[in-house]
């Protein structure tokens, strides 16, 4: 029996890695790590020089041991191998994020960061993403299926499997897909206001852009399809 790990940056009473751990527990034995709150866009950080709480946590998956932690999810990694488990996973899973990672956004993801984490460790890895507040039909459906697919592979250190889960009906499953070099949202950012001293606030708010090329990780989302690839840590 797999002895598996799943954290994710959504925080750990999230709906995404509920699930995750729900279908999870067919393939093996569960513990989830993963940060007490929402640490979104914190790409691969890690905490130094403050501490970090850890704490259990009553996770509503049966069977399946869960403690929240104040760091990040690259931290909740470093933390599950270096302290907590007393043997090493088998398998990483980091999700189901609340929002596609894909096209060059992934180098803000620590869903992916936390799953690249793992694989610098020697471990084989999956991020899982799914549309922003959309369709989770598709990701229910298929999760199970993939998982089942995708357990035994392995990518190589430092490169981790990525899987994004489109708004349904599902065209299909798309292996082999590269990392779009375009993003799905162009950078913009407005003026909220501007003091008579000089100082200015903004906020941003992304312009969404289609544009990719085929073959791609963008190009299957934007056409319906489940998304399976390899990311490498280039850092």
């Amino acid at each position: 029996m797999k002895r598996i790990l799943i954290t994710n940056d959504d925080g750990i009473t999230a709906s995404g890695i509920v699930r995750l751990a729900e279908a999870a527990r067919a393939f093996g034995e569960v513990a989830v790590v993963a940060p007490e709150t929402e640490c979104s866009a914190l790409s691969h950080s890690i905490t130094i020089r403050r501490p970090m709480n850890l704490s259990p946590h009553d996770f509503p998956v049966p069977g399946v041991t869960a403690w929240a932690c104040s760091g990040t999810p690259s931290d909740c990694i470093r933390i599950a191998l270096a302290w907590l488990l007393p043997e090493p996973p088998d398998l990483v899973l980091s999700g189901i994020n609340n929002g596609w990672n894909i096209a060059a956004d992934i180098q803000y993801s620590a869903t992916v960061g936390a799953a690249l984490e793992a694989a610098h460790e020697g471990i084989p890895a999956i991020a899982f993403s799914e549309p922003y507040d959309g369709d989770r039909s598709v990701a229910d459906h298929f999760l199970p299926r993939i998982l089942a697919d995708l357990q035994d592979q392995k990518p190589g250190r430092d490169a981790i499997l990525n899987v994004n889960f489109p708004s349904g009906p599902c065209g299909g499953i798309l292996t082999g897909r590269t990392v779009s070099a375009g993003s799905m949202f162009r950078t913009r950012f407005r003026l909220l206001e501007k003091s008579p001293g000089g100082n200015i606030r903004l906020i941003g708010d992304g312009i969404p852009d289609e544009s990719c090329e085929d073959g791609s990780d963008f190009r299957a989302i934007l056409d319906h399809c489940i998304s399976i690839g390899i990311v490498r840590n280039v850092g």
